[in-house]
């Protein structure tokens, strides 16, 4: 039987701007997540500057408190909507189908969908700045009646779009990872040979499309409210605020998760390559993923705990038993780490920031799982420090180690190590001296959320503190912007392989081609160029 081979060379490709503005290649999909999402990561930092800068005395020092409102809102829905989320799937989509040999995702026109919708959902949130009445100004949570048509303007509903917006892409994309690593793995490339990153990826895609329609749900129902005359959530036209509540964290605390796997999945892949050794306990951390991700599901309402609605001994005992896999999941980091031959370049660094500050910050929750706790510290500074200790010392350390790391194989060329250190000092100090001090703070009873405080209530120096930690940060992100600029003009030469990893990315050239692979090595284990290169022989595992 005669067969016809479309060689790669056959193949006309677009150059260009059009190119990227029309592509379906999930590599330059995910670069343009990472350049939309760090985008947004600026804006979102200037409005923390200018909410820093207003707490750091007492008194109304440049903003009103309707402005202030608007800024610690937008802060929050463009970091946590448009910049944390989409960044790890800007990740996921750039290296889920290297690593599981496949050529493209499953659905590449709907890849290029769900990215589209992120830059047209980010300017309609931004576009509240210039609407009668000002943007939104509800907070990130949005809880009624405070969200309802008498308190907020326009804004609020541009702010709802964009939310369903974001939502909606986040759907395509988990049905586009969860079809891809399901069906087109290649030969040999078993779910118990899968990358911990592919693994965090799918346990993400489910809890997205578990728990995404349900806040869009929500979001529907309050933009009726707003604009139709319903009543879902209105108390004084016969709704129910906590109903909010309830549909909102079902949706907003397995999103906690949504934006810390893909974060532990990317530390997982680092750690081993800058150690020398295999992940220890890898089977454990896939269970320890998936018990997160069927937990997350059971403890939305220990951020209800002050609303006396909800029964309070299952959802405490829930928050702690959470606990439990993540702590697995530390033991196995720091037991890969364990008599390892360390090097300690970039990424590595980056790693071992985000295993100190999300310990802490997992501590520290685990501190507010005790009702009576919680009812002394809801809503005040301490929340802000635990969410940040999380989602920034976090995530965000994980992103930059995850930055650093598959650089090389995205542009072909290695970020410079000096400035990438001089980041990580300047951004670890400055983030420390921001957000432990909001700890005391919020012992001492600090509100979050307010413009102003009382010159007499022993918070100044600690405020101080903090906003001068958050200009630390800004200035951390000066030299990644510079070691960006300098690395694609003229940076060092990476190779194919710089870090002498262990995943599949790595069998390919840097960048790769737009088809991925010429040929793939024989895949015995989750490390199949660890085996190729120290020629494993076959069943004799790792």
């Amino acid at each position: 039987m005669a067969t016809t081979a479309l060689t790669p060379a056959a193949t006309t490709y677009r150059t260009g701007l059009y190119e990227w503005l029309t592509t379906t290649d999930h590599k330059k999909i995910g670069i343009m997540y990472l350049v939309n999402s760090f985008t947004f990561f600026l804006i979102g930092g200037l409005l923390a500057l200018a909410v820093r800068a207003e707490l750091a005395q007492p008194g109304i020092q440049f903003f009103k408190e309707e402005t202030y409102n608007q800024l610690f809102t937008m802060h929050a829905s463009l970091m946590l909507f448009l910049f944390i989320i989409p960044i790890l799937a800007g990740f996921g989509n750039y290296v889920v189908p290297l690593m599981i040999g496949a050529p493209d995702m499953a659905f590449p026109r709907i890849n290029a969908l769900s990215f589209w919708m992120l830059p047209l959902a980010g300017i309609l949130m931004s576009s509240g700045f210039l609407v009668t009445g000002g943007t939104a100004a509800a907070g990130w949570t949005s809880y009624s009646p405070l969200a309802q048509e008498k308190y907020s303007g326009m804004g609020t509903d541009l702010w709802i779009l964009a939310v369903t917006l974001v939502g909606t892409s986040s759907i395509l994309g988990a049905v586009n990872f969860l079809v891809t690593i399901f069906k087109m793995r290649a030969p040999g490339m078993t779910m118990f040979r899968l990358p911990i990153l592919v693994w965090t990826v799918l346990v993400t895609s489910v809890l997205v499309l578990m728990a995404t329609p349900v806040l869009t749900s929500g979001l529907i129902m309050l933009f009726i409210d707003r604009n139709y005359g319903g009543h879902f959530f209105d108390p004084a036209t016969g709704g129910n605020a906590i109903l909010w509540q309830n549909v909102f964290w079902f949706y907003s605390h397995p999103a906690v998760y949504i934006m810390i796997l893909p974060a532990m999945g990317i530390i997982s892949e680092v750690l081993p390559v800058f150690s020398r050794k295999p992940l220890f306990g890898y089977k454990a951390f896939i269970f320890a993923t998936s018990g997160i991700g069927a937990l997350g599901f059971s403890v939305w309402a220990h951020h209800m705990f002050t609303t006396g609605s909800v029964y309070l001994p299952f959802f405490s005992l829930m928050t702690f038993l959470i606990a439990v896999p993540t702590g697995v999941k530390m033991f196995n980091w720091i037991a890969t780490l364990w008599r390892g031959q360390l090097t300690f370049s970039t990424p590595l660094i980056y790693a071992l920031g985000f295993l100190s500050m999300f310990l802490i910050g997992g501590i520290n929750g685990a501190f507010s799982a005790s009702v009576p706790v919680d009812f002394a510290l809801h809503d005040t500074y301490w929340v802000v420090a635990h969410i940040h200790y999380v989602l920034f010392g976090g995530s965000v350390f994980g992103v930059f180690a995850g930055i650093y790391y598959w650089f090389p194989k995205m542009f072909g060329r290695r970020l410079n190590e000096t400035l990438g250190k001089v980041q990580f000092v300047i951004m670890f100090i400055g983030f420390n001296l921001t957000f432990f001090p909001m700890h005391v703070l919020g012992i001492s009873g600090m509100p979050r959320r307010i413009a102003d405080y009382s010159s007499t209530a022993g918070w100044n120096d600690l405020n101080l503190a903090a906003t001068i930690g958050s200009f630390l940060i800004a200035v951390s992100v000066l030299p990644f912007l510079w070691n960006v600029f300098i690395t694609l003009r003229s940076g060092e030469p990476a190779g194919d392989d710089p870090w002498q990893a262990n995943t599949l990315e790595w069998a390919t050239s840097s960048p790769p081609p737009p088809y991925n692979f010429d040929h793939l090595p024989e895949i015995r284990s989750e490390r199949p160029l660890f085996d190729q290169r120290h020629a494993t022989p076959a069943g004799t595992g790792h």
